[in-house]
């Protein structure tokens, strides 16, 4: 490195950065940009609904619609027929003259789906599939809902129109505010194979005995959320943006083959009816077990696959304030049963599986939902409903209550760590959706990321938790996002992005935002903050519908931190972080304290024009015009000083002399301050941001002994200047090598610009000082106007 010669000024260094700042704050040509600007209107207008800390306002209102609901499996026909008879309440001040419901079967079929087409190429070379496809698309598949009746609660027939995956119930009266309207819907459908159709819900054929295992979601027409922040939610459903949903309460009956085992969202009503007298003495020693205990046996569930039943069975279900429901039903399932505690209420574990994935789910499924939920609701909320539940189904959704998982093993039992992990990780994932959104019941539609990211996060943190070492799988820490915050800005969008159109779901909806929550919490909050503040969120908003400035306001509201910066870069936008550490300059104190001598001198200056401007000033030419004015300094001779009678031409003055000296002792000041820097290590770094979004900037210090010392500063730090910053530091050691970010926490794309290896002989400078205590700035010309600042310096 450069040896450098500094002369006494260098003392200036350690404000240095103060000093670029305040430079660069006025210079025009600077990087001022608005990374550090508020929100502002980019966030929607508190009102009395949604109020400026991020809580509920005092006249926040939502919806609520309940269902009565029968239905019936027919395993031979693969078809699900039911009736429904819907309650909604009128809470939102507004009069409603129809009703929008969700018939999201409708994705299935080629006459009714949302019809959100992509681009595709044609291959090279035809084949099968494509034409099976493309001709399909052609004909009514005849699967979606098959709406037989819908009435009011007399029977009278109601209007309605169906528009792809949305259906519009025209109203015969209008509903006013605090009114509630009860209506009747008979439909059925015919429940798709997911191994061909996909999808969330529907039926899975395992060749190999015969049977069949049922998922059922979104499975009956629901009501679409109308809100105070968008009135009524019927975004069409493509498959990607889940749901916005309502609250309320439900009961349903499910009628299928008798030795089916079912579970479901809620408490089964029933179990006396349909459990044998072995399976109820299971069920009764598991509410008090440490240990899953199967309700039903393995022996139990092979016996069934191979003599199916044709009789039917009836399983009673009731949940209350939930958003939907969803039940899976099959002969091929073991069932087994533990209870947690959350804060003293007791919730029973569950989890369904067939032989398939035995090896896995018997050992850890319950057990992973057992601490899923008390790990969730130490960062959040208590859990509040009686059950959780976890399903093997070769699939990955979740439901209030219950999830729908994969995770099976090989035919001889065995499975890799990779499966495992896998698995569990889904568990943990799944069940925590029971947080977000069923309890905090963000717009999945609109926002997928206020879920999915949301609980990526705390699906990282109960990971975490779970073991150790448990794999990361890139929801939590910042290195992990690099891959993604790399690509060519024309390939990345923001996370405030629509379900519908992000390209890159994955990350964008998943691990983005669960990486920034990470950040903020170990990188710029801090673990007591941060968590503070999340738990607060999901207080306020718990069977509540937030939006995302919810999140923003509250976070900020509840910690005290100014997070705009943060949201305004990494939700808002895509720039990446990449920081350069561009050098690293080695100064030292050498021991002296040079004094200039005492001295007397005669020095002349020439008094400046009057201070009054001679351009032209059309208001003052205005006032002397008018002679109703009168200037207080014309009309009191005690106001009229010398510079009153030197700007009226009255008075000339143009030269003075005057005496200047300068101490000769060292005062005590100066003195303390040479003794605290004898033997220091002063360094200046210099970084520039390449990226574009501003981050902390953590720089690890590697000092010639072996130790390590870590800095971190606030992002704010870049608030002046967002390109480029120079920080001073005195150290008590000397420094070997300096790296920026050494746990790789800021995300930062391009680390081969993160290190100094060698720190170059230090330049050695004396501590100067020069007072004139006596004389007037103006009448001091040779003394540096930053001298001042510097004097007050703490230390020197």
């Amino acid at each position: 490195m450069k040896q450098l010669s500094f002369p006494a000024a260098v003392l200036l260094l350690l404000c240095s950065s103060s000093a670029m700042s305040q430079n660069i704050q006025n210079n025009p040509g600077s990087n001022h940009g608005n990374r550090f600007e508020q929100l502002g209107t980019i966030l929607p207008t508190p009102n009395e609904y949604r109020t400026a800390s991020g809580a509920p306002g005092p006249k926040y209102w939502q919806q609520r619609a309940d269902y009565d609901i029968k239905c019936e499996l027919d395993e031979e026909k693969n078809t699900l027929t039911g009736s429904e008879t819907v309650t909604y309440f009128n809470n939102s001040p507004n009069t409603l003259t129809y009703l929008w419901l969700q018939l999201d079967e409708n994705q299935h079929s080629t006459v009714n789906n949302a019809n959100y087409q992509n681009s595709d190429n044609m291959p090279s070379q035809l084949n099968e599939a494509l034409i099976d496809r493309l001709e399909a698309a052609r004909k009514d598949n005849g699967y979606g809902f098959n709406i037989r009746s819908l009435s009011d609660i007399t029977g009278k027939s109601l209007k309605y129109t169906i528009n792809k995956t949305m259906m519009r119930v025209e109203l015969p009266a209008p509903l006013k505010a605090g009114q509630q309207f009860v209506f009747k819907l008979n439909w059925d459908y015919k429940i798709a194979d997911r191994s061909t159709y996909g999808g969330r819900g529907g039926f899975e054929f395992f060749p190999g005995d015969g049977n069949t295992l049922y998922t059922m979601a979104q499975w009956y027409p629901r009501l679409c959320v109308y809100s105070d922040f968008q009135g009524w939610q019927n975004h069409q459903f493509t498959g990607r943006g889940e749901f916005a949903l309502t609250f309320g309460n439900f009961k349903v009956q499910m009628t299928v083959p008798a030795d089916h085992v079912i579970g479901s969202t809620g408490e089964c009503l029933n179990y006396t009816q349909n459990l044998s007298a072995a399976q109820k003495a299971r069920w009764a020693q598991a509410q008090t077990s440490k240990e899953p205990v199967e309700i039903v046996t393995l022996a139990e569930a092979k016996a069934a696959e191979g003599n199916k039943s044709k009789a039917k069975k009836t399983w009673i279900y009731k949940a209350d304030n939930v958003r939907d429901f969803a039940w899976t039903s099959s002969r091929k399932f073991v069932w087994d049963a533990m209870p947690a505690f959350v804060e003293g209420r007791k919730v029973m574990c569950m989890s369904f599986y067939p032989k398939e994935s035995y090896g896995l789910y018997r050992k850890f499924s319950t057990k992973a939902v057992a601490h899923t939920i008390k790990t969730y609701s130490h960062f959040t909320i208590p859990y509040p409903y009686p059950v959780a539940q976890s399903v093997e189904a070769s699939n990955g959704m979740e439901y209030p209550m219950i999830c729908f998982n994969y995770g099976r093993t090989e035919k001889d039992g065995s499975y890799s760590e990779a499966t495992k992990y896998g698995m569990l990780g889904v568990i943990i994932h799944e069940v925590g959706h029971n947080f977000f959104p069923m309890i905090i019941n963000s717009d999945e539609r609109q926002w997928s990321w206020m879920d999915e990211g949301l609980n990526s996060f705390v699906e990282y943190l109960t990971e975490e938790m779970w073991d150790s070492k448990f794999p990361v799988r890139g929801k939590g820490p910042a290195w992990a996002i690099v891959d993604y915050m790399k690509l060519p800005k024309d390939q990345l969008e923001p996370i405030m992005s629509n379900s519908e159109n992000i390209a890159r779901f994955g990350p964008n909806a998943y691990t983005k935002p669960a990486t920034g929550l990470n950040i903020l919490r170990e990188t710029i909050m801090g673990r007591d903050l941060f968590d503070y503040s999340f738990k607060e969120y999901a207080r306020r908003w718990a069977f509540k519908h937030p939006e995302p400035a919810d999140l923003f306001r509250t976070l900020e509201d509840a910690s005290g931190e100014d997070l705009d910066w943060f949201w305004r870069g990494w939700f808002y936008g895509t720039e990446p972080c990449d920081m350069s550490l561009d050098s690293v300059k080695y100064f030292k104190a050498d021991g002296s304290l040079a004094v200039r001598g005492t001295e007397d001198r005669t020095e002349s200056r020439k008094l400046d024009p009057p201070m009054g401007s001679t351009n032209p000033d059309i208001s003052k030419e205005r006032n002397l015009a008018d002679k109703s004015i009168t200037y207080p300094v014309d009309k009191d001779p005690e106001l009229q000083d010398f510079y009153y009678r030197y700007a009226r031409g009255k008075e000339a003055y143009d030269t003075t002399t005057y005496k200047v000296q300068v101490p000769s002792q060292i005062t005590a000041a100066d003195a303390a301050s040479l003794e605290r820097a004898a033997g220091k290590h002063f360094y200046e770094v210099a970084i520039s941001n390449k990226g574009g979004l501003v981050m902390p900037v953590i720089i690890e210090w590697t000092y010639k002994d072996g130790t390590k010392e870590i800095d971190r500063i606030p992002a704010q730090v870049w608030r002046m200047n967002e390109k480029n910053i120079v920080k001073a530091f005195m150290k008590d050691k000397e420094v070997a090598s300096v790296q920026l970010d050494p746990y790789r926490e800021t995300a930062d794309i391009d680390e081969s610009n993160n290190n100094w290896g060698k720190i170059a002989a230090p330049s050695r400078f004396a501590l100067y000082k020069a007072k004139n205590a006596n004389v007037p700035r103006a009448a001091a010309p040779g003394i540096n106007p930053m001298q001042k600042a510097e004097e007050k310096k703490k230390g020197f």
